[in-house]
């Protein structure tokens, strides 16, 4: 298809569903009934997330490596759990129990019987719309306030994905293979900010039954709400072990009819990326991250809101090394080379800004946005060392601008039904490009050919892709107990490869009881490959060398299995979702989940060589299935939680990129179901806090059974549990502003274990957690 055809199929599909279909039901529908919205919950002091009920607030966060992400607004985590349940009339004003799905009343009713206690700000009264157009039907999302973050070991100070290991069914993962993983899947995580889609980044960062506005990346959807403004604002310093300095302020304020805030962090410490030995601290592992967000909002008119967000960061990274390894290859006469000396760095950046403009008419609430993205990822090898201990020194760059629109809107058809339709549109262009230096190796015996001089080979990739997709769905009030939302989503794909898909998604929800919701959900998904990820390898710069280097010359590069190798595939999947939430006893809410998916062309990612950036392949049929179980607990200033998972995710037969492996993986895992590599058989996670006479208590723990190692992934790494512990105080001094004072502990029982070994499918170096580290905290609020 032209890339003219391309643009009107894009632009008609905008028009099509958020004009046409949305305005021309506002405009012929007539109020008969004067507008008064239905009862909302006041917005918090903080940012203010909607009640859901999966998760107690209070959840903690891991630990890990010392904080390195910007001060966290509130975080809602939609995850596949319980459907909504049927709306309640408005004369019901109980608030759902901890652990249910929300249930909110139909938006245009009646005016209610008394008048309602609470002023609702205009603010609020658009972020109640906003949510409208985002209600997670069909999930159970989980949502974590910005005071549940701050009662956190670490605080604000601890990165998302850190925060989203104390999940149901989240394991624990290396930073090269995107740091967790959501039920088993691997870079299928969406994130988005008042419920618009942040795209893709450079590193590889659909399997919950999510509704049909939820799209491409299904696995979980992280959605990041703005904080309040209160005209205040936070200085603070951070720090501890590992030479860690992190410094971070942050404002945010209310002038007129404008809302603003703002945030920075930088960090630097000598643990930017997961240690490759078992000792206290790495070597060669100095990061020094800065990063910055921004959002200003204004409303316009009474039904018009208009709203800016931006971001930025800046990483570097040293590659941390591992002593006592000898090399395998000479290079410029040089036979010997100390392996704790290797000087690899890298470095990333990732920028975006959005403008979105909400809108309601009469009973359609509308919002539509314009995005744009740029990010990078630029290894550097050192030039002597790569060569002698790997063959091969390529300096890697992979740079993406993306811009793109999204439109989303709700129409409250009547009292049992409610429209949502939308769509998505993206222009993507990649640079892929690597620059080798190739030592020259004899192909019959192995042997490396003299001179020890390296060749230069350089690969390059450039395109220009484009995403699009459109979607309707119907939330359908069967009951005041009984929910059916149905719908349909299509997505079409330029890319490497050209691929669409019809995809219907249905959910039911029931509450037989105010303390009971049962769920059970489809979805037909379908992932489109990182743009980056896909971008194809031009092998033959790797099988032969040129003149005067004899015909066999060939390099450690070349494939160890002949053409043709397929290209990398889109996933289309299956996926299943039943589970049942129940408020026991007040304040405790026990929760099952139990999922089933089957793929095809299943994408899997690896890390392939020193580069902390991954190449991608498709498994020609894949199951995952598993089982989550959840408890929270909550009385006056205590709170518990604890979540155990059982998963398993096995696949066979590598279909694409098969130059990748060697021959016996190749013809293994033809002819049998394996572990993908980055699949956790049993995860946990669990926490408690404590507020005593202003100090706050702290501690959360995650445990793992162990990823995948060995041959064909036939192992796994061995158990463990990491448990970390913090305190806090904030102190009220006459003539000042509040001062919070913290102490925290990562690994309290400095527990040393390996998240790889350097073993399994796609699996480069061992990496192991953070041994015990003590950090030290000072906020001061004005304002």
């Amino acid at each position: 298809m032209s890339s003219r055809k391309r643009r009107l199929f894009l632009s008609s599909s905008s028009s099509l569903v958020l004009l046409s279909a949305m305005l021309g039901l506002a405009s012929a529908q007539t109020q008969s009934v004067p507008e008064s919205p239905a009862p909302a919950a006041p917005a918090p002091s903080a940012p203010a997330p909607t009640e859901t009920p999966s998760q107690a607030p209070e959840q903690a966060a891991p630990e890990a490596v010392p904080p390195g992400a910007m001060p966290l607004p509130p975080i809602t985590v939609t995850t596949p759990a319980t459907p909504p349940a049927p709306r309640r009339p408005p004369t019901v004003t109980a608030a759902q129990p901890a652990g249910s799905a929300p249930a909110p009343g139909p938006r245009r009713t009646a005016a209610p019987s008394a008048p309602a206690p609470n002023v609702t700000s205009p603010t609020q009264t658009f972020d109640r719309q906003r949510d409208n157009i985002f209600a997670p039907l069909g999930t159970a999302p989980t949502t974590l306030s910005r005071e549940a973050i701050e009662a956190l070991p670490q605080g604000t100070n601890t990165p998302v994905d850190k925060v989203l290991l104390q999940l149901p069914g989240v394991t624990q993962d290396t930073a090269a293979s995107g740091g967790l993983h959501v039920r088993n899947e691997h870079a299928n995580v969406s994130y988005r900010i008042n419920g618009i889609l942040l795209p893709d980044g450079i590193g590889a960062f659909g399997q919950f039954p999510l509704p049909a506005q939820y799209g491409l990346r299904t696995s979980g959807i992280v959605d990041i709400k703005t904080a309040a403004f209160t005209n205040s604002g936070q200085i603070g310093v951070y720090g501890g072990s590992r030479e860690t300095i992190n410094t971070n302020a942050q404002y945010g304020g209310k002038t007129g009819s404008t809302e603003y805030f703002f945030t920075g962090r930088y960090l630097q410490n000598i643990l930017g990326i997961e240690n490759t030995t078992p000792l206290i601290n790495a070597i060669h592992d100095r990061t020094q991250q800065d990063r910055s967000f921004a959002y200003v909002s204004t409303i316009v008119d009474p039904t018009t809101r208009l709203s800016f967000i931006g971001g930025m960061a800046n990483n570097r990274f040293q590659i941390p090394n591992t002593p006592g390894i000898l090399p395998s290859f000479t290079a410029f006469g040089l036979s010997s080379f100390d392996s704790s000396r290797v000087n690899e760095n890298q470095k990333d950046s990732y920028k975006f800004g959005v403008v979105a403009l909400q809108k309601t008419v009469n009973d359609v609430d509308l919002q539509l946005a314009y995005f744009t993205r740029s990010s990078m990822v630029e290894f550097t090898p050192d030039p002597i060392a790569d060569l002698m201990f790997n063959g091969v020194a390529t300096k890697v760059y992979r740079g993406s601008v993306v811009n793109g629109i999204q439109g989303d809107s709700a129409f409250q058809l009547n009292e049992a039904h409610t429209l949502r339709a939308g769509m998505f549109a993206s222009a993507e262009k990649t640079t892929v490009s690597g620059v080798s230096q190739l030592l020259p190796i004899d192909s019959t015996t192995g042997a490396q050919i003299l001179p020890d001089v390296p060749f230069p080979a350089i690969d390059t990739s450039v395109l220009l892709g484009w995403l699009g997709g459109v979607y309707l769905q119907d939330e359908w009030r069967l009951t005041n107990r009984l929910t059916l939302n149905t719908g349909a989503r299509f997505d079409q794909m330029w890319q490497y490869q050209n691929a669409n898909q019809l995809s219907p998604r249905v959910s039911l929800t029931y509450k037989p009881l105010d303390t009971t919701t049962f769920h059970a959900g489809f979805a037909r998904t379908f992932t489109p490959p990182v743009q980056v990820i896909a971008a194809p390898t031009n092998t033959a710069l790797f099988t032969g060398c040129p003149a005067p280097l004899p015909p066999t010359c060939t390099t450690i590069q070349a494939p160890r299995v002949p053409p043709p190798y397929g290209a990398f595939l889109p996933e289309r999947a299956n996926v299943y979702d039943i589970g049942v939430m129940q408020k026991v006893l007040p304040g405790l809410e026990l929760g099952v989940d139990v999922y089933l998916k089957t793929a095809r062309a299943l994408i899997d990612d690896g890390q392939f060589g020193a580069a902390l950036v991954l190449n991608g392949f498709n498994y020609d049929k894949a199951q995952n299935t598993g089982v989550e179980l959840k408890a929270v607990y909550t009385e006056g200033n205590f709170r518990a939680y604890a979540n155990w998972a059982w998963a398993n995710q096995r696949a066979t037969n590598i279909i694409t990129n098969q130059y990748l492996f060697g021959p016996d993986e190749l013809a293994y895992i033809r002819n049998n179901w394996i572990y993908t590599d980055h699949s956790q058989v049993w995860t946990g996670s669990g926490g408690i806090s404590y507020l005593w006479n202003g100090t706050r208590f702290t501690s959360d723990v995650i445990y793992g059974s162990g990823l995948r190692s060995g041959d064909f992934n036939t192992d796994h790494n061995a158990p463990y549990a990491q448990v970390n512990a913090g305190m806090s105080h904030e102190f009220d001094i006459p003539g000042w502003k509040p001062v919070t004072l913290r102490f925290d502990v990562v690994n309290v029982f400095d527990v040393s274990y390996a998240l790889r070994d350097g073993t399994g499918i796609g699996v480069f170096a061992r990496q192991f957690g953070p041994r015990r580290g003590y950090y030290f905290g000072l906020a001061q609020k004005f304002g």
